[in-house]
């Protein structure tokens, strides 16, 4: 397993990272247990997770393979929802409960999806004072947020957190070949939080496997173009062993690709993706999990 540092925290990371939605995609709880373990055993060590994902199974399962010491292997990461202080305490303390864990070691503002969202979390009375507090009792140690929008949304996110007097620990978006072709957060957010020090979280490599059907990139191409962005982590879905394994072998055989490389695996997404055509999380509503439960910001 090769690993990078997560900006400025120094955490040392594993190149590739475990999405937490697919934790509970499998029937059996067994087989989710099982991919966990194997990650882990194989070298993965982020654990990505987040308070909604299958209303909580995500966490419960990844909180029962975190037990017989495997939760002391992994630097732990969860998402959430809320954008009122009382709303995040209380989403706070069941991720804790479902994870089976005194700590998390990243906590992220989930779905900055509108141009509001930075204002909200962290007016009087907002998500951030929950999360603040939550670190000042030890019960987080770094802070960070994710969307999957808009780099304009994100980019005025960073804005208003750095107008506080500090900074993000992780940035996670969308990081992928199709991203290249339309309103690129590679383009317009990582440069910016290379800058500050912020630590890169690349997810939907495979754009949650809609992109395979294209038929343009295997599955490790995929993950290797990624990795080869200036990501701290490239976070992708598994549902079974043998795609753990897949990840697992992608980052071992790892290396950085040369600038033509990289540019013959974009060209081949050409014509692709315009107008967000193949990124649906950026050109619809359909992905937007507080637009169709909006009590979740609540």
């Amino acid at each position: 397993m090769q690993f990078r540092i997560l900006g400025h925290t120094g955490e040392k990371v594993s190149i590739v990272g475990l999405g937490g939605y697919h934790m509970a995609v499998p029937k059996d709880p067994q087989e989710s247990l099982r991919i966990i373990r194997t990650a882990i055993d194989g070298g993965i060590n982020f654990m990505d997770n987040c308070w909604d994902y299958h209303e909580g199974e995500s966490e419960r399962r990844m909180g029962a393979a975190l037990r017989d010491g495997y939760r002391q292997k992994v630097f732990l990461m969860s998402k959430i929802d809320s954008h009122s202080k009382a709303g995040a305490t209380k989403q706070i303390d069941e991720c804790l409960q479902r994870l089976h864990t005194d700590y998390i070691d990243l906590m992220q503002f989930h779905e900055v999806i509108r141009i509001n969202d930075p204002e909200k979390i962290f007016a009087p009375g907002g998500s951030y004072e929950a999360a603040l507090e939550a670190v000042q009792a030890g019960k987080i140690r770094y802070l960070g947020f994710t969307g999957h929008k808009s780099p304009q949304i994100h980019l005025r996110m960073l804005e208003v957190w750095l107008s506080r007097g500090s900074r993000p620990a992780s940035v996670q978006m969308p990081l992928n070949i199709m991203d290249a072709h339309f309103d690129s957060f590679a383009a317009k957010v990582v440069p910016e939080l290379l800058r500050h020090d912020i630590g890169v979280l690349g997810m939907k490599p495979m754009g949650a496997g809609m992109f395979l059907k294209s038929g343009i990139a295997t599955p490790t191409e995929y993950l290797h173009y990624a990795m080869n962005l200036p990501t701290s982590v490239v976070i992708t879905g598994c549902e079974s062993v043998a795609q753990v394994q897949q990840a697992i072998d992608a980052a071992d055989s790892f290396r950085p690709l040369t600038k033509e490389q990289a540019a013959s695996i974009v060209a081949r997404a050409i014509g692709l993706n315009e107008n967000g055509r193949a990124e649906g999380y950026k050109s619809t509503t359909h992905f937007d999990g507080t637009t169709w439960y909006p009590h979740w910001l609540a």
